[in-house]
């Protein structure tokens, strides 16, 4: 793992360096993901991107650091990472909370006259279609069954009494910020967005995702995948397949 642009900044993992790729992808996880979440799509993508990950704080190497439990904040933050690495096309990738994470960085680079060559927005519903669920007011044992249920690859792991504590405060303060996430009142992206699902996402009902349509005035394509929540961990390839399609047809690349 190296960090991106040779820098040391704390947001950005880079794994799978690729100087001279056509295009560089930044990747924002879910509530309680990190950036190695995607690691395998990286790999799945060595040759074609600039794969770099977000890294948010109070997690993995960045523990001791604060959370944040506000999207825009954490948007706010990320973009600022972010921008110094948008000299070449990006594209945005989101899965969950990190979708909604994804988008507002969208808005932050169109604000400042860059429009991404597309958002990918995943296992996410569209702002306009909120939902106010509140777990993560629940107690400890209601808020991890929550997160349990949603059959991601280290739920196993929340058994663990250190384990719980060591990732609770992250997870409660991102189900917070994607709880209570509302988008400011501005105009659609100009950009592209694609939108990705699991078929039987029961956080994400695949109408609700359809609903991202309403964010942009650019093209709108909806890919569901089967699976469920947290379908990329099985789907990678096909996922990485469908990145490189629709960049592809967007930029004329017909590598």
């Amino acid at each position: 793992m190296t960090t991106a642009a040779g820098t040391a900044d704390p947001w950005i993992r880079r794994y799978h360096p690729a100087p001279n790729a056509p295009f560089r992808l930044v990747c924002m996880p879910h509530a309680g993901g990190s950036a190695s979440f995607f690691h395998p799509l990286s790999q799945a993508l060595a040759r074609e991107a600039d794969v770099v990950a977000v890294q948010y704080p109070g997690r993995q190497d960045r523990l001791r650091e604060k959370c944040l439990d506000d999207v825009h904040e954490t948007a706010d933050r990320a973009f600022a990472s972010l921008w110094p690495l948008t000299d070449r096309p990006t594209v945005l990738f989101g899965h969950s909370m990190g979708a909604s994470v994804a988008f507002e960085v969208a808005r932050r680079m169109e604000d400042k006259g860059l429009v991404p060559v597309a958002l990918f927005v995943s296992g996410r519903r569209a702002p306009s279609r909120h939902r106010d669920e509140g777990i993560h007011l629940k107690e400890d044992d209601g808020f991890l069954a929550e997160i349990k249920a949603l059959d991601g690859t280290d739920a196993s792991l929340l058994d663990d009494p250190d384990i719980r504590r060591m990732v609770l405060p992250a997870l409660r303060a991102d189900y917070r910020a994607a709880e209570t996430y509302r988008p400011r009142p501005g105009p659609p992206l100009r950009c592209p967005v694609v939108a990705m699902v699991g078929d039987s996402d029961l956080k994400a009902p695949v109408e609700d995702v359809r609903a991202w349509s309403e964010h942009t005035g650019g093209t709108f394509e909806l890919e569901v995948f089967p699976g469920g929540h947290f379908y990329l961990g099985d789907r990678t390839r096909d996922v990485a397949a469908t990145i490189k399609r629709h960049v592809a047809a967007l930029t004329g690349d017909g590598r």
